[in-house]
């Protein structure tokens, strides 16, 4: 019975032969050939047109990567081989593992609910409703209809928003180690421009934990969630960008970037945890940001803070 073929970062051989078995046009064509029915080696090299020497070796390929598997049948002139797919599907996991899933405290919170900003022509918030306020003025920022909006855009700065800390409510001690932070963003500039670029950092408390580049400020097609109020024209959806600091360092989509560890972060000594987004006055794209909520863009989440920790004891 065929299965899914589940990976994480750790199991590099394994995701090497993943690799190397996908990278040939031929091996594809072998797998699409196998997904359909049980094929020998001579009946698939006649398909494609290749000699069996060539078609084995493939085959081969993708039996070690664990994406095909064979039968022998017994007949009256020999054995043959029949090879048939071994997996449905594959999941890579890009982030590190946790190795208790009931260990996590989670966070969604709404892009209207900053509690600092600092923002730039051109710059706006909107909620399924439209624009709140103006376009392009500063002070619409702190209206008191910022709770309710769903994206969030500006051509320079950052938004800030304070997380509870729901470490500090759970009944025993704890350790953190690992946090988590996944949002829809992408650049912002005038209408919308595909290759218009922007270095976005993540601050934690403070402490630099990664910078995400955005390729663009995306509006060729409509966001998946966009309600009919937000006109094509402008930008309409982004890319989902997730940041991570453990006990190695800061991580982004995966790959380290920096040194800020989970302890720099200092998550235990206080019940707030801070949250900034934005450029780098520095930055070597200074290209704006959008961020989207759940009713905008195409994934339906708004800013996620997942808190992973270990319990040490409990407390009195």
């Amino acid at each position: 019975m065929a299965r899914t073929i589940r990976l994480n970062l750790t199991q590099e051989q394994e995701l090497a032969a993943i690799g190397k078995a996908l990278s040939s046009d031929w091996r594809i064509r072998i797998l699409r050939l196998c997904s359909r029915q049980k094929m020998s080696i001579a009946d698939m090299a006649k398909e494609l047109c290749i000699p069996p020497s060539s078609c084995a070796m493939h085959v081969k390929i993708l039996v070690d990567a664990g994406l095909l598997d064979r039968d022998t049948l017994q007949g009256s002139r020999g054995n043959a081989q029949l090879c048939y797919r071994n997996a449905d599907r594959i999941d890579i996991r890009l982030m590190e593992m946790v190795e208790r899933a009931d260990n996590i405290v989670s966070v969604e919170m709404p892009i209207g609910a900053y509690t600092d900003c600092e923002v730039h022509a051109t710059c706006g918030i909107a909620n399924e409703a439209g624009i709140i306020g103006m376009d392009d003025k500063e002070e619409n920022f702190f209206l008191p209809e910022h709770l309710t909006a769903q994206i969030a855009w500006t051509s320079s700065g950052y938004l800030e928003y304070t997380f509870p800390n729901r470490l500090l409510s759970l009944p025993f001690k704890c350790r953190p180690k690992q946090v988590m932070v996944s949002m829809e963003i992408c650049s912002e500039t005038a209408g919308y421009k595909e290759d218009w670029k922007s270095d976005l950092t993540l601050f934690l408390n403070g402490r630099d934990c990664g910078t995400y580049r955005s390729m663009g400020d995306y509006g060729a097609r409509r966001g998946k969630n966009n309600p009919i109020s937000w006109v094509s024209g402008r930008t309409q959806y982004g890319k989902l960008a997730i940041f991570e600091v453990n006990e190695r360092g800061s991580f982004v989509g995966g790959v380290r970037v920096g040194d800020t560890t989970i302890e720099e972060l200092h998550l235990m000594d206080a019940h707030r945890i801070l949250l900034r987004i934005g450029n780098k006055p520095d930055a070597k794209y200074v290209g704006g940001l959008n961020l989207f909520g759940r009713q905008f863009g195409d994934y339906s989440q708004d800013i996620i803070m997942n808190l992973v920790y270990e319990e040490t004891m409990h407390r009195s």
